[in-house]
């Protein structure tokens, strides 16, 4: 399922009932991948959220991640988590985890895309591809950066920072086909149709 999955949807910053709403649309649109990513909620309005999301996503028949939290992944369900540089290593999450469960790891570099696939990452996240809100201090990559980083591996690599319908174009000729996408479905008036394009044009 994840050597197939294209569009990987991230939730934004918002209430949990809207997050519920939005990963309801994004999934009638066609989301392969689902990450709960959350920075302010309580750790138990988190968990209650991510079994909210893991039950929705799984009824869907598509893929649940966590971001950052392995503990609430776990708990929740979930199919994987998505560990940040700061987060707990990818060895030691392997551990915890066993084989089976997905873990996911950031890498803008072929050399950090190596060293997390050595450590135990079944997936990547490349970028920032374009510009972003979410990390304004992080350099591009761009286009050329994500399939440098996709080349150096053999795990699904997903280009990640800023991807919207107006540079996906730019991704497409690159050769890139998975993309994740927060702000240009989050945003969206009709995030349903947003996530339908995205991953009608990723799966050209």
């Amino acid at each position: 399922m994840l050597d197939a999955a294209r569009l990987y949807a991230i939730t934004p910053d918002a209430e949990p009932d809207a997050v519920v709403g939005l990963v309801g649309a994004v999934l009638r649109g066609g989301a392969d991948v689902v990450q709960l990513r959350h920075k302010s909620l309580a750790r138990g309005t988190l968990l209650d959220l991510a079994r909210r999301l893991a039950a929705m996503v799984h009824q869907a028949g598509r893929l649940f991640i966590v971001n950052d939290h392995l503990d609430i992944a776990l708990l929740s369900s979930a199919d994987g988590v998505h560990l940040g540089a700061d987060d707990l290593p990818l060895e030691a999450a392997r551990r915890v985890c066993g084989p089976g469960f997905l873990i996911g790891a950031s890498a803008n570099t072929p050399e950090l895309a190596r060293q997390a696939v050595a450590a135990g990452a079944d997936y990547l996240g490349a970028g920032p591809a374009f510009g972003t809100s979410i990390k304004p201090d992080k350099a591009i990559i761009g286009p050329e950066g994500v399939v440098a980083v996709t080349a150096a591996v053999e795990v699904p690599v997903f280009a990640i920072g800023g991807v919207d319908a107006a540079n996906l174009g730019l991704l497409l000729a690159a050769g890139v086909r998975r993309a994740c996408v927060i702000r240009a479905l989050a945003q969206a008036r009709d995030p349903e149709a947003a996530a339908r394009r995205l991953k009608s044009a990723l799966a050209t």
